[in-house]
């Protein structure tokens, strides 16, 4: 705990553009955290780094992220919005958790598996390893609570176990993370194939809506959404596509899958559709125009880097210096 707040650490990776999915999923939420936990919101470029990347690109995504954590409505004086590659207590704990983890539950990891179809000429190591490293992420600013989603509980696990073990033989030096309980954000699934999530990665441009999408193309990939052959706004499993419209609109509009049962009732998929694409834009707007205020603003973001970087590294050494004493590394001469 910091300061009397339990601690929450989360991140998104510096690859591809965030979707509305994203948003609507994970950023919206973690605005309402900051005054109850003590949040730690990283750009994660150092998992970035287990598929090739262009260096300049990585770079510029990477400050665009953290630009958007804040036009968002994340608070850089109220949470700790930082770099991953900033603080390098997150690769020298892993280094050291990598070897309190067994091959055999690294060899479990299904991410691994699905990471290592797509990218057959790149099975590295740090792919391998990558759980642990998430691992670190968490343990290394003892965090209590870890916002997950079904696709990440694996992980989560392997976190829990690794700081079980290491608490086993060492004494109680990492804080176990348990998954966080608080509201869920919205599951928001592909426009083309509603089985699947909505994904940055997604080689179907019309199946995401991405954060910078500018009125015209939000409106038009919804009116190119996939939906069906009831024509009827309703809300249930045999119409997904439906199904996952009315969560976008519910999510915009804070309104209830009722009460947007009843607005559209007798309306057509036509008019449905734009009334999403509509709640979408309205939406994105101000995210949007205060983007755009932040990266002009290139002095303002870099003091965000600075003092963030600095607070992130104050408490990671703390954790880190533990650690190191405990496994037997020789004390630093000051």
């Amino acid at each position: 705990m910091i300061d009397g707040k339990k601690v929450l650490f989360s991140g998104m990776q510096a690859t591809g553009n965030l979707t509305l999915g994203n948003y609507l999923g994970a950023l919206k939420n973690w605005v309402n955290l900051s005054d109850e936990y003590e949040c730690f919101y990283s750009v994660v470029d150092l998992h970035s780094i287990t598929v090739r990347q262009d260096p300049s690109e990585l770079r510029q995504r990477a400050r665009k992220l953290l630009a958007l954590y804040i036009a968002a409505g994340l608070d850089p004086k109220k949470n700790c919005i930082y770099y991953q590659s900033h603080v390098s207590g997150h690769a020298e704990l892993a280094w050291i958790l990598n070897c309190f983890t067994y091959m055999g539950e690294l060899n479990r990891m299904t991410q691994f598996k699905d990471k290592a179809a797509k990218h057959a000429d790149n099975i590295n190591a740090g792919l391998f390893t990558y759980p642990v490293l998430m691992a670190a992420d968490i343990l290394l600013y003892q965090a209590d609570v870890v916002p997950v989603g079904k696709d990440q509980l694996q992980h989560l696990e392997i976190t829990r176990d690794i700081a079980q073990r290491f608490n086993a033989i060492y004494g109680e030096v990492f804080t176990v993370p348990e998954p966080f309980v608080g509201k869920a954000g919205a599951k928001i699934m592909s426009l083309q194939d509603p089985a699947k999530k909505m994904s940055k990665s997604d080689e179907n441009a019309n199946a995401s809506i991405y954060l910078m999408d500018d009125p015209d193309t939000v409106i038009r990939k919804f009116k190119r959404a996939v939906t069906d052959s009831e024509a009827q706004v309703k809300y249930c499993e045999e119409q997904p596509g439906i199904r996952n419209l009315i969560d976008i609109y519910c999510s915009c509009t804070d309104k209830t899958p009722e009460e947007t049962e009843k607005e559209f009732d007798g309306k057509g998929y036509g008019e449905f559709k734009l009334a999403v694409g509509e709640a979408v834009v309205s939406v994105l707007k101000p995210l949007q125009e205060r983007f755009e205020d932040l990266v002009k603003d290139k002095a303002y973001i870099d003091g965000i880097i600075k003092e963030n970087a600095d607070k992130a590294n104050y408490y990671a050494t703390k954790t880190l210096r533990k650690v190191q004493k405990k496994v037997g590394f020789p004390e630093r001469v000051r």
